[in-house]
Parts: C-alpha cells; structure tokens; sequence
C-alpha cells in the first residue's frame, strides 16, 4: 500500500496560536482532509476537482497570532462548506489550494461550464437558513 503524501498539513490553533486541538488538516494534490477528534475521530475528505471558490477571514485576534481561516466552498453535495480554522498562512495555503484545484480540474478535463451548471436549483446552498440561495444573494 501506497503511503499518502501530503504538501501541506496543519493543525486548528488555538489559545496563543498553539496546536493544542484535535482538529487536522492536510492537503494532498488532489484532496483535502479533515480529521477531528482524539478517542472518537472522524476524517473528512474533499475532491479537489470539485472546489467552486475559497475565502480567507481573519479576525484581529488570528491576525494577532499570524492566523486566518481558509473556507472552502465546493459542489459536493455532503460537505458543500470546509472550514480550515485557525491556520498559519492562511493566504499562502488559499493560493496553494487554488493552484491544486486548477490541475486537478486539468486532470479530470472539468470545465468552468460545468462548475456553473452545477448550480442548478437542486445544488443551491443556503448556508445562512433564510430560505433564498446564497447565490441569488447580493
């Protein structure tokens, strides 16, 4: 069995920017991981290819410490959000990650056309719950 390579890993920071959570993250070149939990984990994993956007937010207590949050949005229809929380070089590893989502795109021969159709009225998200799809949102 092959061992996974990842180029880059984290870990959700907390109190002072240290790593004292049980909250992974890791990157590969064509999926992103998530694994929580100490006793009980669960381990997430996101299809590059399916990415839609990526967004960095930063707190003045995260901008304090070198932090930010890197959120990834995608058309997969289980996990549509990612948050990658409370990790160094946030901007850096969103730049990396919109590099990933590009070649992985390449390799599977997606095209922007077909990223938009996934907005179809059945694949909307509403990540704020007040019934309108965010995209019809302003």
């Amino acid at each position: 069995m092959k061992k996974m390579t990842y180029i880059w890993q984290d870990r959700k920071r907390t109190f002072l920017g240290l790593p004292l959570s049980f909250t992974r993250y890791m990157l590969s070149e064509d999926r992103l991981f998530v694994e929580k939990g100490f006793l009980n984990s669960v381990l997430d994993e996101e299809n590059l290819y399916r990415v839609r956007d990526v967004r960095v937010t930063r707190s003045l207590g995260q901008k304090l410490f070198g932090l930010g949050t890197v959120t990834v949005y995608s058309t997969d229809a289980s996990n549509g959000e990612t948050a990658l929380e409370s990790i160094k070089h946030p901007i850096e590893v969103k730049e990396e990650l919109v590099r990933l989502v590009e070649e992985a795109r390449k390799r599977h021969n997606i095209r922007a056309s077909e990223m938009l159709m996934s907005n179809s009225p059945e694949n909307l998200c509403d990540h704020d719950g007040d019934g309108i799809p965010d995209e019809y949102q302003q």
